[in-house]
Formats: structure tokens, sequence, C-alpha cells
């Protein structure tokens, strides 16, 4: 048995010692992760919480079928998308509200984003390649940021993402694919503004 293995069996026994010890070993590991799919902090950290409250909420249901940091992407993950679309579904609402002269619509404004991981002499363009992240279809861009900004192989990402190898092959292939269409537009169009 193993370090998670026996931090697992404690929670699941109610022992809080277990639970606290899980959240030192993997917030790092979940902020990250949240923080590379919504690109904010604070959303990153309430995304954090919320998957240390679904880890505890879930514990049971956990098998020992995957590796617990496979299970745990896969909470992360989850809720990073679900944060996402609850967002997109208010900043569309806030929209409709302004056309037909409410005020009580939320301002959207883009946050200054930085990622931990990301050196300061390499924020510009780091926050060029994760504003081009955003414009990846969804599945592509969880491979990508699992691989390239958590270093995730393809063998655990198809664990990660319940697919195939293959998939995530292919996924990673259209990912670089559409990434370097992308950027290349936004460098052509940032030049020829200057």
């Amino acid at each position: 048995m193993n370090q998670s293995d026996e931090l697992i069996d404690k929670i699941k026994k109610g022992d809080q010692s277990g639970f606290t010890a899980v959240v030192d070993q993997y917030q790092e590991l979940v902020y990250n992760t949240a923080i590379s799919i919504v690109q904010n902090k604070e959303d990153a950290d309430d995304i954090t919480q919320e998957v240390f409250v679904q880890v505890f909420l879930s514990i049971q249901s956990f098998k020992g079928d995957s590796k617990f940091s496979t299970w745990l992407y896969r909470i992360t993950v989850s809720k990073a998308l679900d944060h996402e679309r609850k967002k997109k579904r208010k900043k569309r609402f806030g929209f409709m509200q302004s056309l037909f002269g409410s005020q009580q619509g939320e301002a959207f404004h883009p946050v200054e984003f930085d990622h931990p991981g990301v050196q300061l002499e390499k924020k510009e363009s780091a926050r060029d390649l994760f504003s081009a992240l955003k414009k990846l279809p969804e599945k592509q861009r969880i491979a990508f940021t699992l691989h390239k900004m958590e270093g995730q192989s393809y063998q655990e990402i198809a664990a990660i993402m319940n697919t195939s190898l293959y998939a995530v092959e292919s996924m990673m292939s259209r990912a670089r694919t559409n990434l370097k269409k992308i950027l290349k537009t936004y460098y052509h169009q940032k030049l020829s503004d200057q």
C-alpha cells in the first residue's frame, strides 16, 4: 500500500488528518490545473476548494481502478469546465440585459492572468498562448493543457479523459495545428497594427 492509498483509507474511515494530508499533497496540482484552464486566480481558488469538497464527499466512490491523481485530475477538469460554462452563461445573460437596458447586468472585464509556472520574462508570450488556448475546442484544450502544462503522458491523459490513446494523439496533433494557425493570425495582425 503506497502513501496515497493509506491517506485514502484514512479519509474513508473518517480520519480528518488523512484529508488534510491529501489537501496538502495535491493542492498545488489541483490549483495549477484549474488556473491553466480558467486563467483566473480567484476562479482557480474557488475551483480548488470545490474539488476538495467533492473529494471529501465522494471518496467512498473511489475504487482504486485508476491512480488517485487521475481521479483528482478528472474532478478538477470537470469542475473547471463547469465553472467556465456557468461563467459563459452569466456573460450571455449580462449581455442580453445590457441590450434591453437593464443596469443590473454584471460587467465582464478580462482579468490580468498570471500562471504560477511562467517566468517573468515570458509573461507576454504566455499570455498570448493562454489566449490562443481559449480558442481551441474543449477536448483539444484539455489534452494540450494536461500534457504541456501538467506534464502528463498521453497514457495518463487518456485515463483522465476516459478515452483512447489514439484519441489523445489525435487531439494533440489537432491542438498543435490549430494553435499554430491561431497564433500565426494573431501575430500577423499584431505586426500589421504596429
